[in-house]
């Protein structure tokens, strides 16, 4: 069986190509490419076949060529986001050979004299929006293959709308070809401008610029103190104690991609740090009290929040459209708490997190027993905290209402 040769091709064609590709080139029986690159190669076989954008076709169609001089033409190296890493992975490694090229990425840094060795590459063909703009605004270099819907006037206007305004854009279009354009501005510049599809977008953060906009300095990850989310003055104090979040925060084991439920989420304080924790999936933020809801809102909105969904609704109704969850959070203060608990426990996804806080040790029981009688025995955590307090030169510590952190993983 012979194996199938994959060579990479710049938009220089045949001229860029090295005398080892141009050799298995010339050699081959049949090339299989796609229409923009075919026309490009003029040296080789006289049977040429478009490759089409049907990978699985693809693949099938090479196997059955697998007896036969095969050379795959694929675009810069073909194992960076390229035809090849699928191949490879669908038909295995032995059956191919991969010659690259200088990628387009590689050149574009090339031409903005940046380097690329720790930057954060991807392509936004594969990658949710809202993710690829959290990962950029803690970035130092970026690299980028745009896409005919999210172009780079498109992603300009998302990251500005996150208020991430401190990079220099470079957008290279056809690099390597005669018509080779480079673009360079701030993101706002880059509003109203079209681009040819061949571009790769290059940002590169401006010199002694914080990983956030001024309007966050000062906000965390998670942990944020109590007074800066908004809160109703008559339950005022109602709020998940800072101190208290942190540690629910790490009973819940949050991952980039979990789905979470915050029931009773109140004004939101769990929720929204939970949200910058997982960048990638979702927190539905389940609260009935329609001044506590829109207070969430405006909090969601003021940390910016892009995971975070408020559902303005009472549970267990209003959970009945919302997704399996991977980790559940109920803040209890009313006497139905471990009910609530039972309600809702199967709908915990297997090995997911529930971490509930209740205020008084009868609500504790209450949750306890829901947990004991799925045969899962709970760690339980009381949290009495003191913060301290100067009264003129001295000292004094001031005592948090205690709570009761009870946390149990479904088998």
């Amino acid at each position: 069986m012979n194996k199938i040769q994959i060579v990479g091709v710049g938009d220089d064609g045949v001229e860029g190509l090295t005398n080892h590709a141009r050799a298995l080139i010339e050699a081959a029986d049949v090339l299989v490419g796609p229409a923009n690159l075919l026309p490009k190669v003029a040296i080789g076989p006289s049977e040429r076949i478009e490759s089409g954008s049907d990978l699985q076709r693809l693949g099938e169609m090479l196997n059955e060529m697998s007896s036969r001089n095969v050379v795959l033409l694929a675009g810069g190296d073909p194992l960076f986001y390229g035809t090849a890493r699928f191949l490879c992975d669908s038909l295995g490694k032995d059956l191919f050979e991969v010659v690259p090229h200088v990628s387009s990425m590689q050149l574009a840094f090339a031409r903005v004299k940046e380097s690329w060795d720790d930057a954060y590459l991807t392509n936004l063909a594969t990658q949710p929006l809202d993710r690829v703009v959290e990962r950029i605004r803690t970035a130092d270099r970026v690299g980028l293959f745009t896409t005919e819907e999210i172009t780079p006037a498109a992603l300009a206007a998302a990251l500005l709308d996150r208020r991430i305004d401190y990079f220099n854009v470079y957008v290279c279009e056809n690099l390597g070809s005669p018509d080779e354009r480079v673009t360079q501005g701030d993101l706002n510049s880059l509003q109203g401008q079209t681009f040819g599809p061949l571009n790769v977008m290059v940002l590169v953060r401006r010199q002694g610029v914080a990983d956030r906009p001024q309007q966050m300095e000062g906000k965390r990850l998670f942990g944020n103190p109590d007074d800066q989310f908004l809160q109703s003055k008559p339950k005022r104090g109602l709020l998940t104690p800072m101190e208290v979040r942190c540690i629910a925060l790490a009973l819940m084991d949050l991952g980039p991609t979990s789905i979470v439920w915050d029931v009773g989420a109140g004004s939101g304080s769990l929720a929204i740090e939970a949200s910058q924790i997982v960048t990638g999936g979702q927190v539905y933020a389940i609260e009935m009290d329609a001044e506590d809801f829109g207070l969430m809102t405006d909090n969601a909105e003021r940390y910016g929040c892009s995971t975070l969904i408020p559902v303005h609704g009472q549970a267990p109704e209003a959970l009945a459209a919302l997704p399996d969850p991977d980790v559940i959070f109920v803040g209890g203060t009313g006497r139905a708490v471990g009910e609530l608990v039972d309600t809702i426990f199967d709908r915990l996804r297997p090995g997911g997190r529930f971490v509930v806080n209740v205020a008084s040790p009868d609500n504790l029981v209450g949750v306890q027993a829901a947990f004991q009688r799925r045969n899962i025995e709970p760690s339980v955590r009381m949290a009495n905290i003191a913060r301290g307090n100067y009264q003129l030169d001295r000292l004094r510590f001031e005592a948090v209402n205690p709570s009761f952190l009870i946390c149990g993983t479904k088998p």
